[in-house]
């Protein structure tokens, strides 16, 4: 399953991740604090490059990555992504002295980034945010609060979204490179269903200057937006990651497992449910590998692929999971299970960088945006011609 369109070297490249998973990652993973930044497994993130990765290869390899490091491992794939999240920003709108600063600490898995979009007040409607940048003569004076940051309050520094002009809405809006250790900066953990770093931001009249501006002055939704557009299709390749593994489990366990005098996978009940998972994680990993193509051709309609992608495979992902969970029993409840994992890993993704809602409404809105644009006023649309040539209607 799941070779479809992807070349053979890409398909050992895959295999080569989850046996690196497999073998050095997961260790490092099971060492660590599972609701804390786990610096070891960052490292090791940079040592095997695949944080340099994150700067020099496009979208569909980027899911190729999360897809195969969650099929293993969901702890590295979530501190990649992360990486990559609070990163890409800089990356992409960067000055060469922030660039040469921070993206080589990232990438050597020395520096931990994080995205800092979200607030109390503004997680689906991202330009409801509220967080002022007061202007102080020599820059701006950051003073509000972001929440369900990943990776906060541990990160080296943040991508700050910010409200430097008046009114409400995407205008005004600007990025900034926030380093941790400015004043006025501080956070706390928050205790997730599933254990994740993640946190909320408190700042506190914190300094920020021309110098530490991501794009332009009032240009942040954008740097937001395009960020996401990347990171949407990226997120349902990690929803895949967790669905195979599921359907792997599934699929090995019921072949194994005795009950009315056969196999489990010789009841047609569990067959067909079984096949319907297939189905489900096939279909997910097209969409997302299609809107990742998109991606990475420049082609149009970007935002609505990545919300198709990441809405499919989400919401497969979940029922993926669950299926599994039913097929296996009891077993897969018990604390420690790799589905009881699953099961609680699974149901954020349908949640952040833009609830299941959210990308309906993204895909609507793209659907009337371009039946609006090509629907003509019937005034100037030409009179079919009649037989005569002359215009008359028959």
């Amino acid at each position: 399953m799941g070779t479809f369109s992807l070349a053979p070297h890409q398909l050992a490249w895959c295999a080569e991740l989850r046996a690196l998973a497999e073998r050095h990652l997961a260790p490092l993973a099971e060492q660590g604090a599972p609701d804390r930044v786990n610096r070891p497994l960052v490292a090791a993130l940079g040592r095997f490059g695949l944080l340099e990765r994150l700067f020099t290869s496009g979208a569909l390899d980027l899911c190729l990555m999360r897809e195969s490091l969650a099929q293993v491992c969901t702890e590295a794939e979530t501190a990649l992504a992360l990486q990559g999240l609070g990163a890409h920003p800089v990356h992409a709108y960067g000055t060469k002295e922030q660039r040469e600063r921070w993206l080589p600490e990232v990438g050597a898995g020395r520096a931990v980034a994080a995205f800092a979009l979200s607030e109390p007040g503004a997680g689906s409607d991202a330009a409801a945010l509220a967080l002022h940048a007061g202007a102080d003569g020599t820059g701006w004076r950051l003073t509000g609060e972001k929440y369900w940051i990943s990776n906060a309050p541990e990160a080296d520094f943040y991508t700050v979204f910010a409200r430097t002009g008046p009114g409400t809405g995407a205008a005004g809006v600007t990025a900034f490179l926030v380093p941790a250790d400015r004043p006025g900066l501080g956070g706390d953990h928050l205790d997730m269903l599933a254990p994740h770093p993640i946190g909320s931001l408190v700042l506190d009249g914190v300094p920020v200057g021309e110098s530490d501006v991501l794009g332009e002055v009032g240009g942040g939704f954008r740097v937001a937006m395009r960020t996401l557009d990347l990171f949407r299709p990226s997120v349902g390749a990690f929803a895949v990651g967790m669905a195979q593994a599921a359907l792997d489990a599934t699929v090995a366990h019921t072949a194994q497992r005795e009950a009315f005098g056969g196999p489990l996978s010789e009841l047609q009940t569990v067959a067909h449910q079984v096949a319907d998972m297939a189905l489900g994680v096939e279909s997910a990993r097209l969409m997302v590998y299609a809107a990742a193509s998109a991606y990475d051709e420049g082609a149009d309609g970007v935002p609505a692929r990545a919300a198709m992608a990441k809405l499919l495979a989400t919401e497969t992902a979940q029922r993926v999971v669950d299926t599994a969970v039913q097929l296996h029993g009891a077993r897969a409840l018990r604390s420690g299970h790799l589905l009881e994992h699953l099961y609680r890993e699974v149901r954020a993704p349908r949640v952040y960088e833009g609830a299941s809602e959210v990308q309906r409404a993204v895909i609507a809105r793209a659907l009337y945006r371009r039946q609006a644009h090509q629907a003509e006023p019937r005034a100037q649309r030409p009179h079919p011609q009649g037989a005569d040539g002359k215009g008359a209607v028959r």
